[in-house]
């Protein structure tokens, strides 16, 4: 029986996981690392904080100045 190109490149793959005892990934796929929070939540949190410390200057100078 002829094995593909395809069946032998993924034995060959797969056959590397043998040989290493234990020390297997769960996964072949890379994972990316992501992020607790969305990018759209932590913008929005700089820029409430931002600019209540802004509000909050510009109000202590309208007071004192």
């Amino acid at each position: 029986m002829v094995v593909t190109h395809k069946m032998r490149m993924a034995s060959e793959k797969h056959s590397k996981n043998v040989t290493s005892r234990g020390n297997v990934a769960k996964s072949l796929k890379p994972t990316e690392e992501s992020y607790p929070v969305g990018p759209w939540l932590l913008g929005l949190f700089i820029f409430v904080v931002c600019g209540s410390a802004i509000f909050e200057i510009l109000q202590h100078v309208r007071m004192f100045g």
